[in-house]
């Protein structure tokens, strides 16, 4: 019986190698992708960002409600934060209450919008590690059985694709975790930019 189970695990170990070798390269592929997605958000997006905060709160206060959209339009934002800015200064025939609604939810959505970028990274980072382990230990068990029957060949071959499997999991993994930290520092800096412009917006459009 212990020998069936055994010679059981043992297939559906051998049996899952190659799709955890194209789960690697595909994981490969995405951290390629995300370096070079990373890179043009760099170079492109965050040229776009808001850099000076105050003295645009300044400038919302100075031009008052009606220069608020001409403001938001002609000012260096993010195409979606721009968006959200301007939905919101055109709610004045809402309520406070409304208005106040409006600005959480449009702030929510921009969250979401990051997290969402992010998470492609995230889970990147953490299947990484796994696969790579399982491209290491899965490889391992014929090479054993190789070494016993004095077959180096074969051994030889079961290590290679063990390391190289532990390479790829261990480098897409290291890759895009920085790719994640990286990116929630630009996002936090983003949305608190956001929310401070959005108060001052709402300050304007609906004072007390």
């Amino acid at each position: 019986m212990e020998i069936s189970l055994s010679g059981i695990l043992h297939t559906i170990g051998q049996a899952i190698r190659v799709p955890c070798l194209i789960v690697l390269l595909c994981l490969i592929l995405v951290t390629v992708w995300q370096i070079g997605d990373v890179l043009v958000e760099a170079l492109m997006e965050r040229r776009k960002r808001c850099r000076d905060v105050p003295n645009l709160l300044r400038k919302i206060h100075e031009v008052g409600s009606d220069g608020i959209l001409g403001l938001i339009s002609s000012h260096a934002f993010l195409k979606s934060q721009r968006n959200a800015l301007i939905m919101l200064a055109e709610s004045r025939g809402m309520s406070r209450g409304e208005r106040n609604a409006l600005a959480q939810t449009l702030l929510d959505q921009e969250e979401a919008q990051y997290k969402k970028t992010i998470a492609i990274t995230d889970i990147a980072a953490k299947l990484g590690p796994m696969f790579g382990l399982l491209g290491t230990l899965i490889p391992l068990g014929p090479g054993i059985v190789a070494l016993g029957m004095g077959n180096t060949e074969l051994l030889s071959q079961s290590l290679s694709v063990a390391f190289d499997t532990t390479i790829a999991g261990v480098i897409s993994a290291a890759v895009c975790s920085v790719i994640s930290h990286v990116r929630k520092r630009w996002y936090d800096e983003y949305l608190s930019g956001m929310e401070c412009v959005m108060e001052c917006i709402l300050e304007e459009v609906a004072p007390e």
